[in-house]
């Protein structure tokens, strides 16, 4: 589908085209963040999704610098394009990476895929191991009994619109080109190339790759996932507000404060590895709930954003958006509000049911180690088989 952009010869055939790679491409982040959630434990899962998710920004640092160089050196070669060229090598990108995926993905542990010959028989054993000494429940088909049990629980609306108001909220840095487009010098003139338009924003997808992991390893380090999503959001206000003015009334703001909040949204592009981490703590014993969340919070983000970003962000408006920035500012606070409130409700409903969970998936192992210990007792007194057995239980937790 990438291939077939760069010979489109009109806008709507670049629509229909850009319509069928997105349905094929969706499955691919949420699928990730499933997979995730099915092997790592609490300590290692938001270092690893957060460098799963740093590879968007990566991809965005290098497709810029292609930009740059395919309009340097590929423009007008061949008859095509400059833009027509990058279609051509992304294409092959995504085929190669395609192709080594058959052979790379491990799929899921009690399922793993056979085409991954470097996985091991071992491997699977030693990951539903793991599963189980991290009070994590096997992963399951989807069951109608799952899509009822997901759908008349908390979570499920509470990470959606957590996340959804997580990437709104943060969607300014996307204009950052068009900011920088849209300056001129005082005679009229452009202050930006359009190589430097395509430069610049990368210096942004640095900061976003270093802070995504910062965030991610403090999150695993501190074993906490919700006040570093509400630090975040805490950061993500400083250039709303400060945008908000400068919109409305350029002159009272110094442009350098404009180019620095555009650099500083992307400190708060790290908050999608910590709400699927902490999706994954809240409900470790629901598996079927898990991936159906993480669906419904990106289908949800894209069936809000495929129209409230026309309207919010007009190219038309740019840079002076009316709306823009007050509403990422909402979203903002909407995040901290639903954060708090949904610490609350696992502190208070959802923390009992994962303790009740993780009783009785190590209650079989401690009955065996009882039973033993007191077989053992006939003929060694003085060994106390309950401590025995909560000693083993221990180990397991």
């Amino acid at each position: 589908m990438t291939g077939l952009i760069a010979h489109a010869q009109n806008a709507k055939q670049v629509y229909v085209l850009r319509a069928f790679l997105g349905a094929c491409e969706s499955s691919a982040w949420p699928g990730m963040m499933t997979l995730f959630m099915h092997w790592y434990t609490p300590t290692e899962l938001a270092k690893r999704m957060g460098f799963y998710h740093s590879c968007q920004a990566l991809g965005s640092m290098m497709s810029g610098a292609i930009q740059v160089a395919v309009i340097k050196t590929l423009d007008g070669r061949g008859g095509l394009a400059g833009w027509r060229w990058l279609f051509i090598i992304d294409a092959i990108i995504t085929v190669c990476w395609a192709f080594f995926g058959f052979f790379m993905i491990p799929d899921l542990p009690n399922r793993p895929n056979p085409r991954a010959f470097w996985f091991s028989e071992r491997h699977a054993e030693m990951s539903m191991e793991r599963l189980v000494r991290h009070n994590r429940a096997e992963p399951k088909k989807m069951s109608w009994a799952g899509v009822r049990r997901t759908f008349t629980s908390w979570v499920v609306y509470f990470i959606a619109v957590l996340y959804i108001a997580c990437v709104l909220g943060s969607y300014g840095y996307s204009y950052f080109s068009l900011f920088l487009k849209s300056l001129k010098n005082p005679d009229g003139t452009k202050t930006w190339t359009t190589a430097q338009i395509n430069a610049i924003p990368i210096g942004g997808g640095a900061i976003q790759v270093v802070f995504v992991w910062v965030w991610a390893l403090l999150s695993d380090f501190l074993n906490t996932r919700w006040t570093l999503i509400v630090a975040q959001a805490v950061i993500g206000l400083v250039p709303c507000i400060i945008m908000s003015i400068w919109t409305s009334h350029p002159a009272a703001v110094a442009l350098s404060a404009a180019y620095a909040s555009y650099f500083i949204t992307y400190l708060s592009l790290g908050t999608a590895p910590l709400i699927m981490s902490w999706l994954s703590d809240l409900i470790p014993q629901d598996p079927e709930a898990r991936s159906l969340i993480v669906g419904v919070a990106i289908a949800g983000y894209y069936a809000i954003g495929a129209w409230s970003q026309v309207l919010v962000w007009p190219a038309v408006q740019a840079p002076y958006y009316k709306y823009g920035w007050q509403s990422a500012l909402a979203c903002w606070v909407l995040v901290v509000i639903m954060t708090c409130i949904l610490r609350y409700i696992d502190i208070k409903h959802l923390r009992p049911k994962r303790l009740e969970f993780a009783s009785q998936l190590h209650r079989p192992v401690v009955d065996e180690a009882a039973s033993v210990q007191g077989s053992e007792d006939e003929v060694t007194p003085g060994v106390d088989s309950k401590n025995a057995a909560v000693q083993v239980k221990g180990s397991l937790e």
